[in-house]
């Protein structure tokens, strides 16, 4: 597929809708391979009130990045359908509150630099123009950063932030393939949330690790906190580093 990245800035206009009074509608939830974040799993999952090992076994497929020896989690093809979305219906998308930060991203990109010194997060943006999308050129007047706040982003973008500290970290301590346990082991923390929360109730936290006892609490219900603990789990039994609950390395 033909595409053109646009850098832009937060205060550029960006002439774009999507409705379904566009005549593309649905047509970006076709022919998919769609890479879906830790985050990403847990929207969709509670979102379907479903456990996690249920919906990555229903709805995911996942690999080995042959670099990384990380897994990655997509949703499952389905070539009878035309690899569509599986929650995509004629009348858009069934699951649009908890859907992915990518769909809620488009037509931008966005990636990031974090200052090692200071810890702050730099975001950068692109307009992705694909040949097949009818949503460009509408006279909009709303600029980068207003279809950014009508995204609910936040939350989304602190998660995949958090996991890209994480991966960081990792490429700067153990570059190169994880070994099958410890690839099994993230994930578990990262995407299989369920199952995590059960590990840690029976065999405990990892000695050394200082969890608050508020914390401790939180994680029992909390898949958000549950998450974010993973992520310092991960850096900790995996790379022997303590991340703040925060962000950043250091203690709680």
């Amino acid at each position: 597929m033909n595409e053109e990245m646009i850098p832009v800035h937060l205060d550029d206009e960006m002439n774009f809708g999507c409705s379904p009074d566009v005549s593309c509608f649905n047509d970006c939830c076709r022919d998919l391979n769609q890479a879906l974040t830790p985050y990403d799993v847990l929207r969709l999952k509670n979102n379907l009130n479903l456990a996690s090992g249920l919906f990555l076994k229903k709805y995911t497929s996942s690999h080995i990045g042959p670099e990384s020896g990380l897994p990655v989690v997509t949703f499952k093809p389905d070539p009878a359908t035309g690899h569509l979305c599986p929650f995509v219906s004629p009348e858009g998308c069934s699951v649009y509150p908890d859907r992915p930060a990518s769909c809620r991203l488009y037509p931008l990109a966005r990636a990031v630099a974090r200052s090692r010194q200071t810890g702050e997060v730099t975001e950068f943006f692109a307009l992705i123009e694909e040949p097949h999308c009818r949503g460009f050129g509408q006279n909009t007047g709303q600029t980068v950063r207003a279809w950014l706040a009508g995204q609910d982003l936040a939350l989304h973008n602190q998660m995949n932030d958090r996991l890209m500290e994480v991966l960081s970290l990792k490429n700067r301590i153990m570059p190169g393939r994880l070994d099958p346990v410890d690839s099994a082991r993230f994930y578990l923390a990262c995407y299989d949330l369920d199952a995590f929360r059960s590990r840690i109730t029976e065999d405990g936290l990892p000695a050394g690790l200082d969890v608050p006892s508020a914390l401790v609490d939180r994680l029992a219900t909390d898949d958000t906190s549950l998450l974010d603990f993973g992520y310092i789990w991960i850096a900790y039994t995996l790379f022997g580093v303590t991340l703040d609950i925060r962000g950043g390395q250091g203690g709680y």
